[in-house]
């Protein structure tokens, strides 16, 4: 039997990886500090994972623990052979991996941890490997804290090694990166949402930056084979890598009205199998008038208040089609929903193929051209990629397919 074992697993990755590099059952356990003792105990198991908040805790059981995980001081990987319980650390291989993929050194960087627990110790142990030339640990209570780590301006990486950002409470970050002049990389190890606010903000600035998906996947891969023994080629881990991304990623339409947002949605529903989410429709379904009367009752205001719900809610469910009204990118709360999950396409269509009826605010625009000029720089933060859709819209979704892919 392999499988994970922690307190709260709900959004765990976990089977879909394993089951994905080896086609071996994987099961998701969660249980409480008595259960975990039993289960421990009797050790009816092959292999597995550990996460919050049993890493250290597993430790006194085990007969045999790797050099690693000693010095680390807490282990993620439990292998039981022959009765025997031997103990490892695979974040550290996770962390490294993702550091590289993203192109981000710790050689001679002064390096600020945001955290101290558990995953803080791995962090520490790979700084210290990769030659940081200053580690500093931001606590809640300690000496360096949120209420002062502002005072430590210096900073060249800055590691998140905290829960904050996490789901289901994503909008928080730990700290405000603009405060730190010298800040040169920001990686976060929270994996769900993909991108979080921290990883928005660094995107933003124009730094390099990875969030935690590509460390959950590798830790797996090393975990994977402490239970099985083989040695996966870099491309399974790449492949693994995407596949998580593939069903976690919202695919997001934006552009102006009349754009073909909800025609390529549709499109691409039927060559994906992915469920369309069109938000205009939902704000319509929810109040139960047209958008045109929405706007008349509630004016714009209470219709960008209706829109900024129904987004956060589409946008914190991955794996779907999201097919956003023309203004919705213009706020920066919907950026940021639509971007934490999902990969954003841009369509752009000719002014002169834009219909105006039924939508309130290309109708009251002094011109569709002045509307696309002033909206141009926020479709273009939220995208990550602008796709012409000028011709057929089957031409359209097949290219956005063949991208997401």
């Amino acid at each position: 039997m392999y499988g994970l074992i922690g307190e709260k697993l709900g959004h765990s990755f976990s089977k879909t990886i394993h089951e994905h590099l080896w086609a071996q059952h994987y099961d998701l356990m969660p249980m409480d500090r008595e259960a975990l003792d039993r289960f421990l105990r009797q050790r009816s198991f092959d292999g597995v994972n550990v996460t919050i908040p049993y890493k250290r805790t597993v430790m006194p059981y085990c007969d045999a623990i790797d050099e690693k995980a000693r010095a680390i001081g807490c282990v993620n990987t439990l292998v039981c052979r022959d009765g025997r319980l031997v103990g490892y650390n695979t974040d550290f291989d996770g962390l490294a991996y993702c550091l590289d993929r993203a192109g981000i050194t710790l050689q001679g960087k002064r390096l600020l941890i945001l955290g101290s627990g558990s995953t803080s110790l791995t962090v520490r142990a790979v700084a210290r490997a990769r030659g940081a030339s200053e580690i500093a640990v931001v606590s809640r209570t300690g000496e360096l804290n949120y209420e002062n780590v502002y005072d430590r301006a210096d900073p060249q990486v800055i590691i998140n090694a905290t829960p904050v950002g996490m789901w289901p409470n994503v909008t928080g970050r730990p700290v405000d990166l603009r405060r730190f002049p010298h800040l040169e990389a920001v990686a976060d190890v929270v994996y769900n949402p993909l991108r979080t606010e921290l990883v928005l903000q660094a995107e933003e600035l124009g730094l390099p930056v990875t969030g935690g998906l590509p460390m959950l996947v590798v830790q797996a891969v090393y975990a994977a084979r402490h239970f099985c023994g083989r040695t996966f080629s870099p491309q399974e881990i790449e492949s693994a890598i995407r596949l998580v991304e593939r069903q976690q990623s919202n695919i997001v339409l934006i552009g102006m009205p009349g754009s073909g947002k909800t025609s390529v949605g549709q499109a691409l529903a039927e060559r994906s199998g992915r469920e369309l989410v069109d938000i205009d429709s939902e704000i319509v379904r929810q109040a139960g008038c047209s958008i045109p009367q929405v706007f008349a009752a509630e004016g714009e205001t209470g219709f960008r208040k209706r829109e900024a719900e129904v987004i956060a809610r589409a946008a914190s469910e991955g794996g779907k089609i999201l097919s956003t009204g023309g203004g919705a990118p213009l706020s920066e709360e919907n950026r940021h929903a639509l971007r934490r999950s999902g990969r954003v396409y841009f369509l752009q269509r000719a002014l002169e193929q834009l219909p105006t009826e039924g939508r309130p605010l290309s109708q009251a625009a002094d011109s569709l051209a002045a509307m696309y000029e002033a909206r141009l720089p926020s479709y273009t933060a939220c995208a990550d990629v602008s796709v012409d859709n000028n011709g057929p819209l089957a031409d359209t979704a097949e290219r956005i397919w063949r991208d997401f892919l």
